[in-house]
C-alpha cells in the first residue's frame, strides 16, 4: 500500500478514536442525563436502560482503546461504524414515529433528532472505515501528520457541530 493510503488510515484513525473519546466522555461525565437520552428513545424495556448505556459507553471506549493499540485499528473502523449506524437506525426509527424533540446523545452540543444527524453518522462511519483501507504503519513523521490531521478534522467537526446545534436551537425558539 501507498504511504498516502496509510496517511489517510491513519487520520482516519486519530480522527475517529477523538470522535469516540469525547462521545464516551460526554457520556461519562453524566451518564444519569445520559441514560435519560437512551430512554428517550423508547428503543429498550425501562429495565435495559441503563444496562445498555453502559454497554454503549464500553463500546465507544473499545474504539478508543483499539486505535491506541498497535494492529487494533480494525477493530476500531468496525465498532465505530457499527455503532454510528446503529445510532443512525435509532434516530431513524424515532423521526419514523415523528418524534423529532428528542435530544440526540451523540456526545456534544445538544442537537435535536433530525435527519442531517442521521446522514452525518452515515458519512462518520463510511469515513471510519477508511481506516480500513491500509495498515497504519507510519513513520514517525506519518504518524504525526496522520495524528495531526485527524485533530484538524476533529476541531472541524466540533465546531461545524456547534453551529449546527446554534441553529437548530434558534429554530426551536421561533
Amino acid at each position: 500500500m501507498s504511504e498516502l493510503t496509510s496517511l489517510l488510515a491513519g487520520t482516519a484513525g486519530a480522527f475517529t478514536a477523538l470522535l469516540f473519546a469525547r462521545a464516551a466522555w460526554h457520556k461519562l461525565s453524566d451518564f444519569t442525563e445520559f441514560t435519560g437520552f437512551v430512554a428517550d428513545y423508547e428503543l429498550v424495556p425501562e429495565r435495559l436502560v441503563r444496562p445498555v448505556s453502559a454497554a454503549i459507553v464500553a463500546a465507544e471506549t473499545l474504539v478508543v482503546l483499539a486505535f491506541l493499540v498497535p494492529g487494533g485499528a480494525p477493530v476500531g473502523a468496525l465498532v465505530a461504524a457499527a455503532l454510528l449506524l446503529a445510532y443512525a437506525g435509532g434516530m431513524a426509527i424515532n423521526l419514523n414515529r415523528g418524534r423529532d424533540r428528542i435530544e440526540c446523545g451523540c456526545g456534544g452540543a445538544a442537537q435535536p433528532l433530525s435527519w442531517s444527524l442521521i446522514a452525518r453518522n452515515g458519512v462518520l462511519a463510511l469515513f471510519a472505515v477508511t481506516a480500513l483501507l491500509a495498515p497504519i504503519a507510519l513513520n514517525l513523521e506519518g504518524a504525526i501528520a496522520a495524528i495531526g490531521a485527524g485533530f484538524t478534522l476533529w476541531l472541524g467537526f466540533v465546531a461545524v457541530e456547534q453551529l449546527l446545534a446554534n441553529a437548530a436551537l434558534f429554530s426551536l425558539k421561533r
